[in-house]
């Protein structure tokens, strides 16, 4: 067929028109539908016509709030249009210093949630930035570098060993190709490729045939025709993933909009009573809507929004001390009510670095020690260290592995790493654990030839000389055993090969999650310099295996019990394969259902047969999912969801994008993560390690329970407050407070006050109680009815020293500064008491939270400015105070001290201390 038919079929059978599983076509029916020439390319005519109708091979960024739009909806809340409300009718009654003190409340609350929101997720713009740079492809005939973002579906693309895909392609020729995925499948070794069809419903991982946009080339080189471009790619489908992941509530969140809209209701209910009552009485319609504002301010807790977005940030500042970076502030408190941790395995729970943890040679396994790259580490077998000298078998078994290997092994700031593949890096690290020096026996025995690993043969060899010439061969399980008839024993003979009890062990290995290699040996002629696969086609000496693993980090098997202490489950989530998921799970003391005494996995292939309705119990009963897609991920996530879980999702790949920016809080790795997974996060881990989620847990609970604190001081006050307005009307006197001096009430207390509660040590046992319910309200019934008792005291104090100075001659301006005094000191004495919803004071310590007493300190010298200084008697109508009258506040506080102290004590007694608070031992 020439290029002028094949453009013909292309025009039915191009890649967007519909879909083609290309992974399960040949690679000649695939360049058929495509119309193009493997060897010529695509011409520049079918180029423009093709960029015409597909575009350019980028990502459609996601349209985002203009920064008015995102400042505007900080206003758009409940209670805020009552205040909005409030200042309108505080002008029209030409009460302008009213409505301007009012609207600057407004105003600051607006800016400080708009300072404090997160910056738009970057998700997208960061896979846009994934897309390589420049591309290598045929056009005309001749090869070409081109801007990857110029390609289209139907180029003919060419890559080597440390090329990104420019695009996703369908392989058509390879050579030895070895591609790095584990950014958007999770897989933690590089992928061997090949041209031959795989089935249809194969997961990402398993599609072979395939070359992703934004993987990497690690080894060999290839020629591939672009099968889809910028949102067609499977990258681009987790870019639409991402932007379709819903922004869901936060516990928090959703507490404080449902606890709002009751309190809106309630405010609008009573000022709508008080408005007509005094209207009732005959007062002019002014009087009346000024007591209904005054109402109105009193209920509404204006300091809330400042005092909850401020001890969110004192969180985040104790989370980064702990190596984990909060993004967005609703996630400090999100994670104390998490209650399941889908982790990734590779690099989270791992340790990300290849590690032997096992060779069998001369017929006995041995074990290897030490984790990771760092070459310390010993031998052993049955724990004493193995003597080599005496050992032939394994002596020749952990060489083969050394020289016959092309990756290094380096130290570079104190961190070692691998150039090169990762498993050869293992067996380099094993070899020197055992003593030996790379560059001493480079030096004895050179290398004189090689035979490059290739997939159509399964094994790499190289040709060594010295005092002898040796062939050393390392590979399949497979391909090592068909080329071998004899094996080494240890003292250094050789005996018959046992193939049946190598199989035996390599099963064994397999179990354990272990990626298996074998060696082999053959000594040759000196003559011989140069080696070919007729070489090794028989004949060679088998030595043993090498099995390998990544290993699970020794902190994350700690963190892992300490979750599962705390009534939180833990999930891995991954896109390795199955057997060695299932034997990290296990090492790291999952909890799940188990087969044969071994955690069930369940693979990518299992789960597209699985219902949505049925994946919800299976999601909950698994621990372990393996070679899953980043949909089956989001699914799972959603799953849980269902269940009313609150989900944490880590990850660092593209792949993880969709399931992190779905889960109740999304956690990226900041060592290895992609900055899709990072800008798709709320938190980022700076040290890459499972034990830090714990510690962001424990910090979480503890931000909770003081968020919860403030809550129980601050309500009491507004609602006295507005019990103060409600008793005025219902009496006919005049208003003890002023709408203005209210206002003073609410945000300086909450400012100087109830944010040292923020400073509150971690309860005792913070991590011995289970997880607090997402749906529980803030308050219990045994808090509310605390609320309710210290907002009556408040009333009754505030309330009758008013009428009390009124009845003794006092002017009403001193009167309703007494009134005004009474809260703050009042709120002074209960702040004292709510350090602890349910411990008595010299329970947790007077001094354990100095912050408080500078607070109070602080209160009293701004409160002292309110009522002495001119400037403030004039702005907010106070006036000086004689002693007598600041004695006769301080009384009523210690009283009001005395009361919920001894409620408190009363309820512990009565043993309903446990129900005040999620913060019981």
């Amino acid at each position: 067929m020439n290029v002028t038919e094949e453009k013909k079929v292309s025009k039915q059978h191009l890649p967007t028109d519909k879909p083609h599983p290309w992974h399960s076509l040949s690679a000649e029916e695939v360049i058929e539908k495509l119309g193009v020439s493997a060897a010529e390319g695509l011409s520049d005519e079918d180029v423009k016509k093709r960029q015409t109708r597909y575009g350019r091979n980028v990502m459609t960024p996601k349209k985002q709030q203009s920064a008015l739009v995102r400042f505007l909806l900080q206003f758009h809340q409940p209670l805020i249009y009552i205040l909005l409300a409030a200042t309108v009718v505080t002008i029209l009654l030409e009460e302008y210093t009213d409505a301007i003190v009012i609207f600057a409340v407004v105003f600051v609350n607006a800016i400080i949630g708009y300072v404090q929101e997160s910056k738009a997720l970057e998700a997208i713009d960061a896979l846009a930035k994934s897309m390589t740079a420049k591309a290598h492809v045929m056009r005309n005939g001749n090869k070409q570098e081109i801007d990857a973002q110029e390609l289209v579906p139907g180029d003919v693309v060419l890559v080597q060993a440390g090329d990104k895909f420019p695009a996703d392609v369908r392989l058509v020729k390879e050579r030895d190709l070895k591609v790095d995925e584990s950014a958007l499948t999770g897989e933690s070794v590089a992928v061997e490729k090949n041209v031959t069809p795989v089935e249809a419903d194969n997961v990402l991982g398993d599609r072979f045939s395939m070359g992703f946009s934004s993987t990497v080339v690690t080894y060999g080189q290839a020629t591939g025709v672009v099968v889809a471009t910028g949102d067609h790619t499977e990258v681009g489908k987790i870019q639409k993933s991402i932007a379709g992941a819903q922004d869901l509530e936060t516990p928090l969140t959703r507490n404080i909009r449902q606890f709002s809209h009751l309190l809106l209701w309630v405010i609008l209910g009573l000022s709508a009573i008080v408005f007509a009552t005094v209207m009732l009485r005959g007062e002019s319609i002014g009087e009346a809507f000024m007591i209904a504002v005054a109402l109105a301010v009193g209920a509404i807790p204006e300091g809330l929004p400042v005092a909850v977005t401020i001890m969110l940030a004192l969180g985040v500042s104790k989370m980064a001390k702990r190596r984990a970076i909060i993004r967005k502030l609703v996630a400090v408190e999100t994670l104390g009510s998490t209650n399941v941790i889908c982790s990734d395995k590779t690099g989270t729970l791992t340790e990300n670095q290849m590690t032997v943890q096992q060779i069998m040679a001369g017929g006995k396994v041995y074990q290897v020690k030490g984790l990771g790259y760092r070459p310390e580490g010993e031998v052993v077998d049955e724990g004493q260290q193995v003597d080599l000298s005496t050992n032939k078998a394994l002596e020749q078994c952990l060489v083969a592995g050394l020289l016959c290997n092309d990756s290094n092994v380096k130290e570079k700031d104190g961190q070692w790493a691998i150039e090169g593949d990762p498993t050869e890096g293992a067996l380099e690290v094993a070899a020197s654990k055992a003593g030996f020096e790379k560059e001493k026996l480079v030096r004895e025995l050179p290398r004189k030839d090689v035979i490059p690993f290739e997939s159509e043969y399964q094994y790499m060899a190289t040709l060594h000389g010295g005092n002898r010439h040796i062939i050393y061969l390392k590979g399949s399980v497979e391909a090592v055993l068909e080329r071998s008839n004899k094996a080494l024993k240890p003292n250094g003979e050789t005996d018959t090969l046992d193939t049946g009890a190598i199989n035996k062990q390599v099963e064994e290995m397999a179990s354990e999650g272990l990626r298996v290699l074998a060696l082999a040996m053959a000594e040759v002629p000196e003559s011989t310099h140069d080696i070919v696969h007729e070489d090794t086609k028989s004949g060679l000496i088998f030595l043993g295996l090498q099995g390998m693993i990544d290993p699970p980090r020794q902190e994350a098997v700690e963190a892992v019990k300490l979750c599962q202490h705390a009534g939180i489950d833990v999930k891995m989530i991954t896109g390795d394969h199955a057997a060695t998921a299932a034997a990290i799970a296990s090492q790291i003391g999952l909890k799940g259902e188990k087969i044969n005494g071994k955690l069930k996995a369940i693979t990518g292939k299992e789960l597209q047969l699985i219902e949505d309705k049925e994946l919800e119990e299976v999601a909950e009963k698994t621990s372990v999912f393996a070679r899953v897609s980043p949909d089956q991920k989001l699914r799972l996530v959603k799953a849980l969801q269902a269940r009313d879980r609150v989900v944490a999702m880590t990850g660092d790949g593209v792949n993880d994008g969709p399931a992190l920016k779905q889960a109740n809080i999304g956690i990226a790795m900041g060592i290895t993560g992609t900055d899709v997974a990072k800008d798709a996060s709320d938190m980022v881990l700076t040290d890459d390690n499972f034990s830090s989620i714990e510690g962001a847990v424990e910090e979480g609970r503890s931000v909770f329970d003081n968020l919860t604190k403030f809550i129980v001081w601050t309500l009491p006050t507004n609602l006295g407050e507005g019990l103060v307005i409600l008793a005025a009307v219902i009496i006919g006197a005049q208003l003890p407070v002023q709408p203005v001096q209210l206002l003073w009430i609410n945000m300086t207390t909450a400012v100087l006050l109830g944010l040292t509660l923020a400073f509150e040590p971690k309860e005792p046992g913070i991590m011995d109680r289970p997880p607090r319910p997402a749906n529980e309200p803030i308050l219990t019934r045994d808090l509310v009815m605390r609320a309710l008792l210290v907002g009556f005291l408040l009333m009754v104090a505030a309330f009758g020293l008013y009428l009390y100075e009124i009845k003794h001659g006092a002017t009403v301006a001193e009167a309703q500064t007494v009134a005004t005094t009474v809260f703050v000191v009042l709120e002074a004495f209960y702040l004292l008491n709510c350090r602890s919803l349910i411990r008595p004071t010299y329970d947790i310590g007077f001094f354990t939270n100095m912050w408080v007493y500078y607070g109070i300190a602080t209160m009293f010298l701004f409160q002292a400015l309110f009522i002495y200084l001119p400037f403030m008697n004039t702005l907010f109508n106070s006036s000086p105070l004689d002693v007598m009258q600041v004695l006769r506040i301080v009384g009523a506080g210690v009283l009001l001290n005395i009361i919920v102290s001894v409620e408190k004590y009363i309820r512990l007694k009565l043993g309903a201390g446990k129900a005040l608070s999620m913060q019981a031992d």
